[in-house]
């Protein structure tokens, strides 16, 4: 069921009247309502999968428990590794195993070595590597005594499985998000409205910029070969929004459909394309996994605490670490790499924490320091999108060789397709625009003139919205 699907459009409004005018004395029917709501919500991909959810929330409960009771710590170091094995053993044998083996076949034929292994024709469930990292950090907090484990099944199992980000985020931690499903809930009618904001402009953000952008960046990374320099980098820039709205529009309406339900959830997106440098990037780009793998894995090889050895090595493991993260392929791993190192120069110099705050906080227009920055920044970004978005690693190779030939002969291509062109163009303009001046909120609709830009945007996503089928979003396929 996607988001931005007729499906859906039926299913929130049915479980948000249940939620608030049937059960809303009962804390408990409530989030046994929102329980059965995400598992049918899972069950819509493909029902067969919801098992697999369903053993890795009882192992993870159950795993909680033992090690919370375990009578010594060789009990404890035993139920945690058995989670801990089982869970990244289910997300390497979905994920990664036929990687594993066709690189291995691969280096094989190399050495003049011809092999056959064995490959699973299977597809890849969806939100497992979301999942799975909810359970991670509940049961490594255990382990670590920062939590004690949750003894209602239900609310552990509405905080690993509650639809809004179930299938692609935010990340979400047991420290934030159980105490609230543990909280009685009253209707919030301004939090509320505040959801269905958030919603309508996450719902703007993938069906009018990220969808439209989508044509364009397909039509180009399919014929890039043909391509010309100058189309090559509309493709990339195209890309880049497409990502950005999809990703972060994704967010938004998981974000906003919570308020509904009087739950907050981790704010996953702060208007990364105005960073002053890739630290501060991706302190605002996927933020909920980027927090975890600094708490989960860079926090305890070291961190920043070590000699300039480790703390170099740390970097390259966390960034290497998120590109395999994203996906079995040796794309996602150079995309990391390169992303790595965009990082070192700032982590030699100590200057990877000079951009806390928002730019121009408080001011109209940044400085000429700042805005050039923040074009560097956006056009480094860009340019490892185009690993991230490739196919393969000779497809890559092969587009930026093209993309820096300076081959301008026969103009921009691809700009008249079966999508508005010109018309796009002065809509990401508009777009960066309300993103600026929304920057130090969470969203465009604030003020005075929120309900007559409320209007606005459904008028845009009415008459500018992609429709021809519901279009899934990127980050499913992680």
């Amino acid at each position: 069921m996607l988001y931005n699907s007729l499906s859906y459009l039926v299913f929130l409004p049915v479980v948000f009247a249940l939620y608030w005018l049937v059960n809303t004395k009962s804390l408990k029917l409530q989030n046994l309502l929102l329980l059965a709501a995400s598992y049918f919500f899972y069950a819509c991909w493909d029902w067969r999968f919801l098992f697999l959810l369903v053993f890795s929330t009882g192992l993870d409960y159950f795993t909680g428990l033992q090690m919370h009771n375990a009578k010594n710590q060789g009990h404890k170091k035993f139920w945690f590794w058995l989670s801990i094995i089982i869970n990244l053993g289910f997300l390497g044998v979905f994920k990664y195993y036929n990687f594993f083996v066709d690189s291995f076949q691969e280096l094989l034929s190399g050495f003049g070595i011809q092999s056959s292994f064995w490959t699973l024709q299977i597809i890849l469930p969806v939100g497992i590597s979301f999942y799975t990292f909810h359970g991670l950090s509940y049961v490594i907090d255990i382990y670590n005594d920062r939590i004690k484990p949750e003894k209602n099944i239900v609310d552990y199992s509405l905080f690993v499985s509650y639809f809004p980000l179930l299938v692609a985020g935010p990340i979400e931690r047991a420290t934030h998000l159980l105490p609230q499903l543990k909280k009685k809930r009253h209707f919030d009618y301004h939090k509320a409205m505040d959801g269905f904001y958030q919603i309508l402009w996450g719902l703007f953000k993938k069906i009018v910029i990220a969808d439209s952008c989508a044509a364009y960046a397909n039509a180009i990374f399919d014929n890039y070969e043909n391509a010309n320099s100058i189309t090559l980098l509309l493709g990339a820039i195209y890309f880049s929004f497409q990502i950005y709205g999809d990703f972060s529009g994704y967010s938004d309406i998981a974000l906003g459909t919570s308020k509904l339900f009087g739950i907050d959830l981790f704010r996953n997106f702060n208007f990364p394309y105005f960073s002053r440098d890739i630290a501060e990037f991706w302190r605002r780009w996927h933020i909920s996994l980027s927090s975890w793998f600094r708490d989960y894995l860079y926090i305890p090889l070291g961190g920043s605490k070590g000699g300039l050895k480790s703390k170099v090595r740390n970097t390259f493991i966390i960034f290497l670490v998120s590109g395999f993260w994203h996906g079995a392929n040796w794309t996602f791993i150079v995309w990391g790499l390169l992303n790595a190192i965009y990082f070192l120069p700032l982590l030699l110099t100590n200057s990877n924490r000079n951009h806390l705050e928002i730019v121009a906080k408080g001011k109209s227009w940044p400085t000429v320091k700042e805005f050039f920055s923040i074009l560097l920044t956006f056009c480094l970004t860009t340019f490892a999108w185009i690993f991230f978005r490739s196919e393969t690693l000779g497809q890559a190779f092969t587009y930026i060789k093209n993309l820096f030939s300076f081959n301008f002969e026969g103009g921009i291509a691809y700009l008249e397709i079966d999508r508005y062109s010109v018309e796009l163009l002065f809509m990401l303009f508009a777009f960066i625009v309300f993103e600026w001046f929304s920057r130090e909120k969470e969203h465009p609709f604030f003020g005075k003139a929120k309900d007559m830009l409320a209007v606005f945007v459904i008028l845009m996503i009415v008459v500018f919205g992609v429709y021809s089928q519901a279009s899934e979003f990127i980050y499913f396929q992680f």
